[in-house]
């Protein structure tokens, strides 16, 4: 790549501060609420890892059908290294016991190859045409998938739809049922809080705005047959939400999720909810039986251990830090105190870093 722009850094930098900031008020709020609100019921935190699964499936086992990992991905020094750990872990979890992943693609949105193509499976598809994401790059993700779809042959009947900060802490199965795709529900993501916004895109005639699953693409778990339905009406509702300043507005930085959600249930597919899918640091704690841990999230303690989120701490593991290229092998660990979740994640980085050959020079 070429220089990057000073200016374009510290735009960059205020976008993340902003998600991030209103990223903290929302957890601070499902943190003390201390519970899951699930069809309106209180119902305190769960012990079961499956919710709202369609009782006709409530008593199947989980596919023995493998599925495709599918990571979309940019050629940014940011992404780069984010996905080179990614593979890392899959390439170690893979043929566990437990494991139903099959073979793994990047896909690549930025419409030339880049240095990764020999060390992970890759294609290349187009970008946008220029102006049309609106600055919002996420946007790139269904139609990439819209054109994977149409130019590869994959072999397995499902896929994983995976992003370059997921990291394998366990072999993952396939959690999917037949038609029920496998999703995590995310806390902040409320069709039902959005009605009026969400039925400029689901109308009443398709049904309740409880139809709209709380999910975004990733992770989910999903037949390459009704993927390749519903990737086309994905691409064209979150086009459609860019283009609406009220939904825009609304949705932010989260808008591709919710279209997501909306396309899926245009298509009448609903998901099986995992919470067990995916943990987040620092708010999860334990790694447990979960499968993804996603550091979307900055990790900043003090030396006692304790959580300084919103201000930098006196240890600290942002994945924002490293914007510009990787982070270096060997990051110091947490202090005493810090949750095993955050423990973990760094030394599974630190493992990956280093057995990835040339692992400085991205």
């Amino acid at each position: 790549m070429g220089q990057i722009s000073p200016i374009f850094l510290v735009l960059l930098v205020l976008g993340f501060f902003f998600a991030t900031y209103n990223l903290v008020t929302m957890i601070i709020h499902y943190r003390s609420s201390g519970s899951w609100i699930v069809d309106d019921i209180n119902i305190g935190l769960l012990t079961d890892p499956v919710i709202e699964m369609p009782e006709n499936v409530k008593h199947l086992k989980t596919s023995k059908s493998k599925y495709h990992v599918a990571l979309t991905a940019t050629d940014a020094p940011y992404s780069r290294w984010q996905c080179r750990i990614m593979y890392y872990w899959y390439k170690k979890k893979k043929d566990l016991p437990g494991s139903g992943m099959g073979g793994f693609t990047r896909i690549l949105h930025s419409g030339n190859p880049d240095n990764l193509m020999d060390e992970i499976p890759t294609v290349v598809v187009n970008p946008l045409p220029a102006g049309l994401d609106q600055g919002y790059i996420v946007l790139n993700r269904p139609w990439a998938f819209v054109q994977w779809l149409e130019k590869e042959t994959i072999e397995e009947e499902y896929v994983l739809m995976a992003e370059p900060d997921h990291v394998f802490v366990n072999p993952l199965p396939n959690l999917a049922h037949g038609g029920y795709p496998a999703g995590f529900p995310f806390f902040y993501i409320k069709p039902d809080e959005h009605e009026k916004v969400i039925r400029k895109f689901y109308p009443e005639e398709n049904g309740p705005v409880t139809n709209v699953d709380p999910i975004g693409n990733s992770p989910v778990i999903i037949q390459k047959d009704l993927l390749e339905k519903i990737a086309p009406t994905w691409m064209n509702i979150s086009l459609k939400m860019k283009k609406d300043p009220e939904t825009d507005k609304a949705f932010g930085w989260v808008l591709e999720m919710y279209a997501y959600a909306v396309a899926s249930a245009l298509h009448g597919v609903q998901h099986i909810l995992r919470k067990d899918f995916m943990l987040q640091p620092p708010w999860d704690l334990e790694i447990g039986n979960k499968f993804i841990i996603h550091y979307t999230y900055g990790c900043d303690y003090n030396l006692k251990g304790e959580l300084t989120y919103g201000k930098i701490g006196e240890w600290r593991f942002d994945k924002r830090s490293y914007l510009r290229g990787p982070p270096p092998r060997n990051l110091p660990l947490p202090p005493p105190g810090v949750p095993e979740s955050v423990v973990t994640l760094v030394k599974m980085v630190n493992e990956a870093t280093a057995n990835i050959l040339n692992w400085e020079k991205q």
